[in-house]
């Protein structure tokens, strides 16, 4: 299962990778159901000005459209980046049965950092979670990111 793990949490690096070089936040996503991608997404919220286009959501709408259904019992959807509320709402909302992420969101998690929503036992759904696939990847592809946009900031109001 790990090595299946790395798999796909790589591929979910590459949607982040196409979320940065469109300048988003770069996390990416993607969900898989027998061993296979059924949908997968980056964060498009700013280009999009749609603040629901996080790269979860856009996975999930995918393979729902795809599969002919909104409910993705023994998926597994791989991010780069600990879910937020709305997100876990969606997986929830999904019947998803894993959720594998790389990094934890210490601001907006809702996994690990600021709740532990998959053990709340007054949810309706259990998912199970893995944590820390591809962590250092995807913790630099964070970082970069935000180092870069720091220093551009600076040299704008330098101007």
């Amino acid at each position: 299962m790990k090595d299946q793990d790395e798999y796909f949490m790589t591929q979910a690096l590459a949607m982040a990778r196409k979320a940065m070089d469109e300048k988003e936040v770069p996390v990416g996503a993607v969900l898989v159901l027998d061993k296979t991608i059924i949908g997968c997404g980056w964060n498009r919220g700013r280009r999009t000005y749609d603040p629901t286009a996080h790269a979860e959501m856009v996975a999930i709408r995918e393979a729902a459209s795809k599969i002919g259904n909104y409910r993705m019992g023994d998926s597994t959807l791989y991010v780069t980046l600990e879910p937020c509320l709305m997100c876990f709402g969606a997986l929830l909302e999904g019947r998803i049965s894993r959720l594998v992420y790389a990094v934890r969101e210490p601001r907006r998690g809702v996994v690990a950092s600021l709740y532990d929503l998959q053990n709340d036992p007054r949810l309706h759904h259990r998912i199970e979670v893995v944590h820390g696939v591809l962590e250092e990847e995807s913790r630099i592809l964070l970082t970069d990111f935000f180092e870069k946009k720091r220093e551009e900031e600076q040299k704008e109001s330098a101007l």
